[in-house]
This record gives C-alpha cells, sequence and structure tokens, in this order.
C-alpha cells in the first residue's frame, strides 16, 4: 500500500549537468527547473536535461511526501493492461533537453539488435531494449536526422574535393555513378543499390585514418575561412566552421554533408527510428523515449565510437529534411491539443497551447501519462473519488497523472503551453 492515493501527484523532477548543456538561466531546463523549491541554478554550470519518470539515474520523487514515484504507481492508476505489460513501471523516459553544444551523431538498436550487443558487450550496452525518441522543439531548434536525399550528397561530395579525396575517388566516382543512373528510381532493385553506394560512402568516412581525416578536414576548413562564406547559420560552410570549434578534427564533422539538417520552431518536432542517424545540435525541446540507455556513437564525442556496429546497423534510408518534420495531428475533439504519434507503443505526445483564460477537457487516457507545463502558468483540474479538485499549474511544474482520468488545463491571464507523455 503507497502513502498517496492521489490520481495527479506533482512531482520534482532531477536535473542532468553534462557539458554540453546550456549554462545558468539561458538554459531551459534551469528556468523550469527553478519552478521547485530550493533549486537556485548557477551562473557557471551547465543545465543540460531534466529528467520525468522513474529512471534509476534521476528519478522523480511525489512534492507532497518525497517518495520516488515508482513507488507509487499501482495498477489502478497505470492502468491494469500498462501495469501487467510494464511490470509495474512507466514505459518511457520524458525529459527536457537545453543544448548549447552539439551531442553525438548517433543511432539507437532495434530490439534485436540491443539483445545482440548486450549480450556481446553489456559493458557497453546496458541493457536488451530499443530506445526510439521523439523530440519537439520549445525554443528554435536544430538537428541533423536521417541521410539527405542522393542528389544533394552527390552535390556535396562534388562542391567538397576535400570529402571526396577523404572517401577515396574510387568510392566517391562509383556513387555519383550510381546516383547519376538510378538516383530517383523508385524500383526494389535500384533501391538496394543506391544504398550500397551510401553505405560504401558512410564506411569510407568513418574507416578514415586519422591522419588523413585531420589532413583533409584542416584543408577544408582553411578554405572556408578563406572565402568568408560562412555567416549564415545553418549553411553547410557555418555547420562545418561551428562543429569544427567543437569538436577538432573529429569525423563527424564530414556527416553535415550526409545527413538532414532540420531547424524546428516550437511545437515541431522529429522521431527517431531504430537504426538513424542523427544528432541534436543546438535548442530546447521536449524529448521521449523507450527505457534504455543504448546508444551506438560515431562522431562529435570523445566517447567510444563502435564503427563497425554503426555501419552494419544502419537502414540506409535517404529522403528528404521535410519529410523528417512532425507538427502534430489534430487530437480528439480538442481545439488547443495535438498529438504526436510515432510508430511505436512505449510513448506518444500532446501538446497543449491555450490563450490567455481559455481552458482544454483531455478526455481520459487508458494508460498513465507526465505532464509538464513548458510556458505561462494555469490550473489543472480532475475529478478524483467523486470530488472537484484542482492544482497550480505554473512552469515548470511536473505532474504524473493516472490512467482513465479526465483532466482539464486551463490558462490564467498569459499564453500557457504544456506538454503531456502517455502510453495507451
Amino acid at each position: 500500500m503507497t502513502s498517496e492515493a492521489s490520481t495527479v501527484l506533482r512531482l520534482i523532477c532531477k536535473t542532468q549537468s553534462y557539458d554540453w548543456g546550456k549554462v545558468g538561466s539561458e538554459s531551459q531546463v534551469a528556468q523550469l527547473a527553478s519552478s521547485t523549491a530550493g533549486f537556485t541554478p548557477r551562473d557557471d554550470a551547465p543545465y543540460a536535461e531534466l529528467w520525468m519518470g522513474t529512471h534509476p539515474s534521476g528519478a522523480s520523487v511525489s512534492v507532497e511526501s518525497q517518495e520516488p514515484l515508482k513507488s507509487l504507481l499501482t495498477q489502478q492508476n497505470l492502468g491494469p493492461k500498462m501495469h501487467a505489460k510494464y511490470e509495474g513501471d512507466l514505459p518511457f523516459l520524458f525529459k527536457i533537453l537545453s543544448i548549447g553544444k552539439a551531442l553525438s551523431i548517433q543511432a539507437h538498436p532495434d530490439k534485436a539488435l540491443a539483445k545482440e550487443l548486450f549480450a556481446k558487450r553489456p559493458d557497453l550496452y546496458k541493457d536488451d531494449n530499443h530506445k526510439p525518441e521523439m523530440a519537439v522543439a520549445i525554443t528554435p531548434f536544430e538537428a541533423f536526422v536521417g541521410f539527405r536525399p542522393l542528389h544533394e550528397i552527390a552535390t556535396n561530395i562534388k562542391a567538397y574535393p576535400e570529402f571526396a579525396s577523404l572517401i577515396g575517388q574510387e568510392t566517391a566516382q562509383k556513387f555519383l555513378t550510381q546516383v547519376s543512373s538510378s538516383g530517383t528510381s523508385t524500383t526494389p532493385e535500384d533501391v538496394q543499390n543506391n544504398k550500397a553506394a551510401l553505405k560504401a560512402v558512410f564506411q569510407a568516412l568513418m574507416e578514415c585514418s586519422q591522419e588523413a581525416l585531420t589532413q583533409h578536414l584542416r584543408s577544408l576548413i582553411g578554405r572556408i575561412e578563406a572565402e568568408g562564406k560562412y555567416e549564415e547559420q545553418g549553411s553547410l560552410p557555418e555547420l562545418v566552421v561551428r562543429l569544427n570549434r567543437q569538436f577538432p578534427d573529429d569525423v563527424g564533422i564530414f556527416c553535415a554533408l550526409l545527413l538532414n539538417y532540420v531547424k524546428l520552431q516550437p511545437g515541431e518536432g522529429i522521431f527517431l527510428a531504430a537504426n538513424e542517424p542523427h544528432a541534436y545540435l543546438s535548442g530546447d525541446c521536449v524529448e521521449c523515449m523507450a527505457a534504455s540507455d543504448n546508444v551506438v556513437r560515431s562522431g562529435l564525442t570523445p566517447k567510444f565510437k563502435d564503427v563497425s556496429t554503426l555501419v552494419r546497423m544502419l537502414t540506409y534510408n535517404y529522403t528528404s529534411p521535410e519529410a523528417q518534420i512532425l507538427r502534430g495531428d489534430p487530437y480528439d475533439d480538442c481545439k488547443r491539443t495535438v498529438l504526436y504519434d510515432p510508430p511505436i507503443e512505449e510513448f506518444s505526445i500532446l501538446r497543449t497551447n491555450l490563450k490567455a483564460e481559455e481552458s482544454e477537457v483531455v478526455k481520459a487516457i487508458a494508460g498513465p501519462s507526465v505532464v509538464i507545463v513548458t510556458e505561462g502558468s494555469g490550473k489543472i483540474k480532475y475529478t478524483e473519488n467523486g470530488a472537484h479538485r484542482e492544482q497550480s499549474a505554473d512552469k515548470g511544474y511536473v505532474f504524473f497523472v493516472a490512467a482513465g482520468l479526465d483532466v482539464e488545463l486551463e490558462a490564467k491571464g498569459e499564453d500557457f503551453v504544456s506538454y503531456r507523455a502517455f502510453c495507451a
């Protein structure tokens, strides 16, 4: 028996300090965490992540009782189906990220590969679960996600001879020939050959020697700086120069020529499926993921780069950056709430955006959810044991919401934005 039976619990959530985080009050993580009594951000500390959930490395606790959230989860407030399926725990970890410096270029294994990696290298891969992720911007947000369309990569190979020299002229020319002959074809055979050519380019980059990498990258940086055309944020020259300043002589810098660059506005999102390359570059977002720590890294990091695993695991799908962006779909009969619904079972996200004095009722969800207010102030209203209840819901407030509960969100005298991760 738990000491709390409340269906809506306000939570204290843990911040994580990594060197890539934004510093002090510039960080949305720090701003949101400041709603918790006793938290004062340091001006010289990076605040990278706010964790909302039951992960043991940063478990949330009840404001009222100080008990860990996991100890308060029951068959009733998780819902019988979710309680049985996920063994009495949340199936997702919800986060806020504040990124001042690029995160590593990485991919997450699917379930089959996760089991294989965990069995072979449990020192590196800590569990046997997959780790799909979704991010929704709360400030302007930059990321790499998936491989560029083939014709864009071909254009970059031609425009950046340093890259062609690094991967080898033979590999570069085979790719250009393949794209010229079949780059727009959708027949299964041509798509397979296109992916093989792309894999050869990526593998040649990932397996290049540090000596060759340093030589060609410094040559490229010198040429870009001499030309002086790297002021436009998000342009290839600007990205190459910026990433080299953050990670000098790192192989991941050349990935800017291969991966889609996206700049998201608040409310726009991306889904990061298994076996797809990606990297967050800057900005603030809400992020939700399955409960796993499995990451295979390839660049923009001093950490271990598992090149052989990464090269063989990627799908080598290629598509436009616009195709990667999610803007939310209408949800139920709500007017001010949209749904981001990835093709997985562990989580989805709702975004509710209210103008001053507006309110919205979100009908009961079959499974548990976690809500964070990222902008404004208001109330969260619900009925518990036949009685009407309400709690203040100001910027930075985080709530666990039980399964099967209608919830009304109400804005006070300013715009109000909340995000809600759930599993149904």
